[in-house]
Formats: structure tokens, sequence, C-alpha cells
């Protein structure tokens, strides 16, 4: 089944890359049925019967060009549909019974109504239905109220709506596809918008927190200077001042990035800057949760750059945690930490189910995958993210050894800076 399957779908795709030949076969189909509906004889006394005429020469021409007009009709709809309603009443109007030559304006007629618009199918489908009807009642060997020609009206008028009911649906399912990719655009835009109106505004946070106090700083240790000489006493004042504004500054910033930390998360923390020292903690506690982690690390001697170890380890907890959440049950994950050269690599890959672990970045909207490129990238460093082949997902990050950010000499002062990278 699985087999049969496949071959009906690459069939499918093949007729849809090649429409020609899918007319041509809808061409032999409409003529093949054109030529059994010619050997039925609509008046007898007991009713419709078949194979008791055959179909005259001029009939069979007229059948064998409406189904090769058919061949075209994409192309040109409405030629085709010209062509096949003139055939149409040449044989309504001379045959008697006529063959069913008007299958193939049936056709050509729900061609023009699915490629059109619904005011071209009113007008083209009404002129084509009172055409045939009118040839058929008034110029027809048939008597007027015969079941064919009202058979005419019935057939033709269907082909109309069906034609359009196509295209209405088709408009419908492109109008849902344009709409889905339209927000998904605006998602990843509102995700980049929002990233770069929080970079803006803790930029003018720090900018109004520490242009003052830098300005004071800058002139008491001017007068401290100009006076340290002649009036000591002064400049220890001016010194005295120089800290204070300092102390004020450092307070300030506190509690800037106070205001970015989540409602969970420690006011002051204590502890020195997390790095992959203690990353064996980290991946107990995950282990713990119920993850399976294999960690594999090169020597660490001499240890990274206090900016680029913190960096490394918010990758590793960012990606276990996104694993921990989306991966699905039974995933495990691999750690792994490599010096190359003047770079260290992190990667962390599962073989989860879950797919696209990363994608929901821990909140839904991606950030999380946005918080780890934009520390590494920060750093001189680049990460990419995506899909396994064969199932799993994959964080690789590259970090220079030098990181280009300055790192900053207390360990509290690096944790901050890196928690907020």
């Amino acid at each position: 089944m699985t087999t049969l399957g496949t071959g009906v779908l690459r069939v499918r795709h093949w007729l849809r890359d090649h429409p020609l030949a899918l007319d041509s076969v809808l061409a032999l189909a409409v003529l093949a049925a054109m030529s059994i509906g010619s050997f039925v004889h609509p008046r007898t006394p007991n009713g419709p019967t078949f194979g008791t005429r055959p179909p005259e020469v001029s009939s069979v021409c007229l059948m064998m060009l409406g189904a090769v007009a058919l061949i075209w009709r994409r192309r040109n709809p409405m030629a085709v549909l010209a062509v096949t309603a003139g055939l149409t009443v040449v044989e309504l109007v001379r045959s008697d019974p006529p063959a069913p030559v008007v299958m193939s304006t049936v056709i050509a007629l729900y061609t023009v109504a699915a490629r059109t618009d619904r005011p071209t199918t009113w007008r083209v489908g009404l002129l084509t239905m009172a055409a045939l009807t009118a040839a058929a009642m008034l110029f027809g060997p048939a008597p007027w109220y015969s079941q064919e020609n009202f058979g005419v009206f019935a057939w033709t008028g269907m082909a109309g709506a069906a034609g359009d009911a196509v295209r209405s649906r088709r408009a419908f399912v492109d109008a849902i596809r344009e709409r889905a990719e339209r927000a998904e655009r605006t998602r990843d835009e509102e995700a980049r918008r929002r990233v770069a109106e929080e970079r803006l505004r803790i930029a003018r946070d720090l900018h109004d927190v520490v242009a003052h106090h830098i300005a004071l700083v800058n002139v008491q240790a001017g007068v401290a200077a100009h006076v340290m000489d002649k009036r000591p006493d002064q400049a220890k004042e001016a010194l005295a001042h120089v800290r204070e504004a300092s102390r004020s500054a450092l307070n300030e910033l506190r509690a800037t990035v106070g205001l970015l930390r989540q409602s969970g998360d420690p006011e002051a923390p204590t502890e020195p800057a997390p790095g992959l020292a203690v990353l064996g903690e980290l991946v107990d506690t995950v282990r713990r949760a119920g993850l399976p982690v294999e960690v594999a690390c090169t020597d660490r001697r001499p240890p990274l750059p206090a900016a680029v170890d913190l960096a490394a380890y918010r990758v590793i907890q960012e990606a276990l945690t996104n694993v921990r959440k989306h991966a699905g049950p039974g995933a495990k994950a691999e750690v792994s930490v490599v010096r190359v050269g003047a770079t260290a690599e992190v990667t962390v890959i599962d073989n989860g189910s879950g797919g696209g672990c990363c994608d929901g970045g821990g909140d839904g909207g991606g950030h999380g995958l946005l918080g780890m490129r934009e520390r590494v990238t920060a750093l001189g460093g680049s990460l990419t993210a995506g899909p396994r082949y064969g199932g799993g997902f994959r964080v690789h990050a590259i970090l220079p050894v030098k990181a280009r950010a300055a790192e900053p000499e207390e360990p509290d002062a690096a944790g901050r800076t890196g928690e907020n990278a």
C-alpha cells in the first residue's frame, strides 16, 4: 500500500508539473465518453437504448475536434470555449439524435469559470447556456420540450457553477496561506523589534545613570589633582566625593539591572559568576530532572576569559533547558566543549522527537534562541541552531578565546554583565 501510494503521488506531481500532458489525458477521456454516449439512442419506445445506432462520420469528426481543442483549455480558455460551443451548435442542429459533443463544451465552460472571476463566469455562462439551448430548441430536429434540450441547459449550468465553486475554494485557500505567511513574518519582525527596543531602553537607562556620576567623578578628580600638593585636605575631600559618586553609580547600575530580572531571580547575587567550572553541577541538576546528559570537555587550562566562560555556560544551560522542555519523552542530550586554536566550540545535541526545541525559546516566541545568539555575537562569536538529520536538534556556538568585549575586573560585575549580554 505504501508503494502504491508513493507511485500515485509521483504521478500526480508529474501531471501537475506538465499541465499539457494532463489536459491531453483529459481530452482522451472526454473523447472516450463522447464516443460511448454516441451509441445511445435517447428516443425509443422502451426508453434510451445502447448500441441501436452507430454515430455518423461527421459526428465522430466533431467529437474529435472538440476533444483536441480541450488540450489548450488552460492556455486560452475563452477560445477553446468558443470552438467547442460552435461544434456543439453544429451537432445539435444537424444530427438526430445529436452526439454528445456538448461534453467538450461543459469541460471548456468549467475551465473558464475556474480560471476567471465571477462576473465573467456569469456573463459567459449565461451566454453559452442561452446559445446552446436556443439552438437545440429552435433549430434542432427534436421537439423543443425534449429531455435532451433540457439536459444541455442543466449540464452547462452545472459546469459554470462547479467552476466558480472551485475558483472560490482556491481563492479561500490562497488567502489563508497568505495570512499565515504574513503572520509568521509579523511574528519574526515583532520579536526583532522588541529586542531592538529593549537594547535601546537599556542603553538609555545606562546613559542616564552613568553620565551624571561620571561627570562628577571627572570634576572631583580634576580638583584633587590640582590641589594635591598645596592643599592635601581639600584633595582628600575631593577624593571622598569621587568615591561617593562612584558608589552611587554602581548602586544605580545595580538597580537598573534589577529592573530586568524576573520576579523569582535573586535581588543581589553574592556568589561568583557561573562558568564551566560548575558545569558538573548544572548537568547533575538536569539529570535529576529526568534528562540523561553526556559531557565531553577537553582540558580547560588555561581557563577561558570570564565573559567567554560565562557565555559558554549560559548557552549550555539554555540549550539543556530547551531540550528538557521540547525534545519529548525519552530524549538524551550530549554536551561538548572543545578548544580549537583561538576559539572554543560549544555543542549541545539531542535525539528528541519534539522538533525545533529552540524555536520556542522557552517563552513561546523564540527569545531564548535570540538571547543565546546575541550573547555569543556580543563576544565576536557565532551561533547556529537547527534540526539534525534523522531527528533531534543541534546548538553549536563558536566563541573566541579572547573576547572582544572588555571584561570587568570584579566577579560580581562580570556576572551581571554576562546576565544581560
